[in-house]
């Protein structure tokens, strides 16, 4: 296949060394979004590459597909007011908009008008459109597309009934969102908790769209998962959860449909019981070759995690060496995230979970995380235990966690378990940097605290993108190849952002890039 390119996209491909003396060039069929769609290249191909079937390492990852159709962000003046002169909305009355700002206020309130007992889909909607109200000023038009978006295109809900230890039938609610399959066959993470509901299932599907899609891989956005809590339970009983509730989730998932994978509550053991069921009961659970559901690459995303400090840190010439990092969680992501802070010279200080956390004055070597992992794996332990084992460690001493002087936070717990308080400790006590290790760590007015103050921040949706890395790489994915990945989604973003008038942050970048691409393949699809 081949991309005829603007003289603006030529010289960036020279300068990245992609381009040859060929008035063509091959492209790869799944890569990341280039600098021309993100800052919306307006010659740039109508042509699409088709992605194989297969799961294949990524040999070119500059180069992606290419949906804009026939003009990109920047648009001229006659289009422009066409579109501001359709009603965004005609519910009673035409209703307009005159600015990019006032589009985004109307999505918001459409939102709000519609699932306003849903606080964190309100609150994914209100960071999002906020966003992208300078993209709304550029091309009105994506404001249009914003507004399809906000509707997942499935949303099911369904009774998980299974037999306790003494024979009780015990009930649970099953979520599986299928957000947006405009890029490729729905992808995402299964959330056991009991905290899970219909509204955090449907916010974490929304943003996972923009997750999925900055990576630049052909996959679409799912989330799901149950109010099922597995910590306070048995080993029979989670085994006999998962059978229950895979029965009924087999019917929307599989190969080429729908692959879920690990999240809040989802460890491998959850996992294994998970395609163990669904294995009973389809013939087909192979994609390529490559397993349905498959285990491998646990710790990846915990690696990237510490990738996307490590490239923050290098845009202000400085490393991970020697920085004291305080950890908020103690699942696998959490001790990934430590394991590899350690292998870059920095020193992890702390691990929470519900019980408080545990404090290591002097860090926590190889040694005494291989303790605490030991610890964690026994289902329902806390981390509290952990003293037993250490001579050094104090537990909730001091009271809170955001008390302990640090130099970088990790957030790999609950949600919403930092706000504008805890920004602020934080920020008193010289943290320089908040790089989110879970889901929706950080609220809303959190992320504004941390800007007024200086503090870096990395956001979820960019984060996170290591599980997609993980599996669009398959079993080929080794550590050079994850940070030249993780370096590209963040110079990506970078780009955006400065793009945008929105010079580091992250969270206009993250989501102006991851809806770039997906809003672009809508449009090529009409009204579906």
């Amino acid at each position: 296949k081949t991309i005829n390119k603007c003289t603006v996209c030529t010289a960036y491909l020279v300068s990245c060394g992609l381009e040859d003396p060929n008035p063509t060039m091959m492209i790869s069929t799944r890569a990341a979004l280039p600098r021309a769609v993100a800052l919306g290249c307006s010659t740039a191909s109508p042509l699409g590459v088709k992605a194989t079937a297969t799961t294949t390492t990524r040999t070119k990852s500059s180069s992606p597909k290419n949906l804009v159709r026939n003009e990109g962000v920047h648009q001229n003046m006659k289009l422009s007011k066409s579109w501001r002169n359709k009603p965004l909305f005609r519910r009673q009355g035409d209703v307009r908009f005159k600015s990019g700002l006032e589009a985004s206020k109307l999505l918001i309130a459409e939102a709000n008008r519609r699932d306003s007992h849903e606080a964190e889909y309100i609150d994914s909607i209100t960071s999002t459109m906020e966003a992208l109200a300078p993209m709304f000023d550029r091309n009105p038009r994506y404001a249009f597309v914003a507004k399809q978006l906000m509707e997942p295109e499935r949303f099911v809900q369904f009774r998980v009934a299974w037999m306790d230890d003494v024979g009780v039938v015990r009930l649970n609610r099953g979520f599986r969102i299928q957000y947006s399959s405009s890029l490729g066959p729905y992808e995402g993470p299964l959330h056991l908790g009991s905290h899970v509901n219909a509204g955090l299932v449907k916010a974490l599907g929304f943003d996972n769209v923009f997750s999925n899609s900055l990576t630049g891989y052909d996959v679409g956005s799912s989330v799901g998962g149950s109010d099922f809590n597995p910590q306070n339970k048995s080993e029979a009983e989670v085994q006999r959860f998962c059978q229950s509730y895979m029965t009924e989730l087999a019917k929307y998932v599989g190969p080429d449909i729908d692959l879920p994978t690990m999240g809040m509550g989802v460890a491998e053991k959850e996992m294994g019981y998970l395609f163990g069921q669904y294995k009973r009961i389809n013939n087909k659970c192979t994609n390529g070759g490559i397993s349905f559901m498959t285990k491998t690459g646990g710790d990846i995303p915990g690696r990237a995690v510490v990738l996307f400090a490590k490239a923050m840190l290098k845009d202000k010439n400085q490393s991970l060496m020697g920085k004291r990092c305080l950890i908020i969680g103690s699942g696998k992501i959490a001790r990934a995230v430590a394991d590899t802070l350690l292998d870059y010279g920095a020193v992890p200080l702390t691990f929470s979970d519900e019980s408080g956390h545990v404090y290591e004055p002097n860090g926590i070597d190889k040694g005494k995380l291989k303790t605490i992992t030991t610890i964690k794996q026994e289902r329902g332990t806390m981390i509290g235990r952990y003293i037993m084992s250490s001579t050094t460690a104090t537990f909730n001493e001091p009271g809170s966690i955001f008390d302990i002087p640090c130099d970088l936070c990790f957030p790999c717990g609950g949600i919403k378990s930092i706000d504008e308080d805890a920004v602020n400790t934080l920020a008193d006590n010289g943290c320089t940097g908040i790089i989110e290790g879970g889901h929706k760590n950080v609220t809303n007015e959190a992320r504004q605290v941390a800007k007024s103050r200086g503090v870096m921040y990395c956001p979820h949706i960019v984060s996170l993108t290591g599980t997609n890395i993980s599996h669009a790489n398959g079993h080929s994915l080794d550590k050079q190849t994850l940070e030249a990945e993780v370096n590209r989604i963040y110079a990506d973003v970078k780009e955006a952002a400065t793009e945008f008038n929105a010079r580091g942050d992250l969270v206009a970048g993250g989501t102006i890039v991851g809806f770039l691409r997906v809003a672009n393949a809508m449009l090529s699809h009409g009204a579906v």
